[in-house]
């Protein structure tokens, strides 16, 4: 992040763009957000990576108004485990963003043959692999999530890949681009993570609702909690916040936050 913004919550209201309560925590050096008529063209259906590789994602039929600013514009997408934070950044990408999910890059890495995987077996032990040369990722996650000394090992063989692997395809991004960085732990990695961004849109829901999503989708309850303690508080992630997208709500009220956040960022006084 470049600097301390305002930060807004969004709500949707005849097509323009309403940041609801709005907290104060300085001005952009580089930008102001405003708000605009958000005409239904910025809308359109697929921006899926087919492959679920890491790489930008963008919807070819659908790209940003180029030329604003002769850079790309660099967002950074984090919240919570069971926010809703992956849906977010698909709407986006049906926008037009460009999305780089930091998610896929760690499958990636760890695939059979990659170095971060040789690592993990060394460090770990064969128990984390499957018969066919695998990750075991719930093998993994059994002795990592309750583990604070074992995830930090963890994190230091494959943390720096995935921060080379980003960095390497959010440079390739081109100049006219909106680029959504989708990272789950933006917050855990300091403060220096925090700097270099346009903005940061923080999805946010209740510790509540997260566990209830988790378990619905068939985690057991003790692990899903380990999950979540092991991330970063809520209160952590919004304190950073620049924009908040609040996913308390069903999808269409999520669709209508996203439109609205599309606006702002598509949106500049000069």
């Amino acid at each position: 992040m470049g600097g301390t913004h305002g930060l807004h919550r969004f709500r949707r209201w005849r097509g323009h763009c309403l940041p609801g309560g709005t907290s104060h925590r300085g001005s952009h050096p580089r930008r102001s957000w405003r708000h605009h008529l958000c005409g239904e063209g910025f809308w359109r259906h697929g921006g899926h990576d087919a492959t679920g590789r890491g790489g930008p994602v963008r919807d070819p039929t659908n790209p940003r108004p180029g030329g604003l600013w002769g850079a790309p514009v660099r967002i950074a997408l984090t919240g919570g485990i069971g926010s809703g934070k992956s849906t977010v950044a698909m709407l986006l990408a049906r926008h037009g963003a460009v999305v780089v999910d930091a998610d896929a890059i760690a499958r990636e890495i760890v695939q059979p043959g990659q170095p971060a995987l040789q690592e993990i077996a060394r460090a770990f032990g064969a128990s984390v692999l499957t018969s066919d040369g695998h990750l075991d990722r719930p093998a993994l996650a059994a002795l990592v999530f309750s583990d604070e000394e074992a995830r930090a090992r963890l994190n230091a063989i494959t943390h720096p890949r995935i921060a080379a692997r980003s960095a390497e395809l959010l440079s390739a991004a081109p100049p006219d681009a909106i680029v959504v960085y989708d990272m789950p732990l933006l917050v855990e990695q300091g403060a220096e993570a925090l700097q270099g961004w346009d903005a940061i849109v923080v999805v946010d829901a209740s510790d509540e609702a997260r566990l209830a999503r988790l378990i619905a989708r068939g985690m057991v309850p003790e692990d899903a909690r380990a999950r979540m303690d092991a991330q970063a508080a809520r209160e952590q992630r919004l304190r950073v916040a620049d924009h908040v997208v609040d996913n308390a709500g069903d999808l269409l009220g999520l669709q209508e936050q996203v439109d609205s956040l599309w606006c702002a960022l598509t949106s500049t006084d000069t």
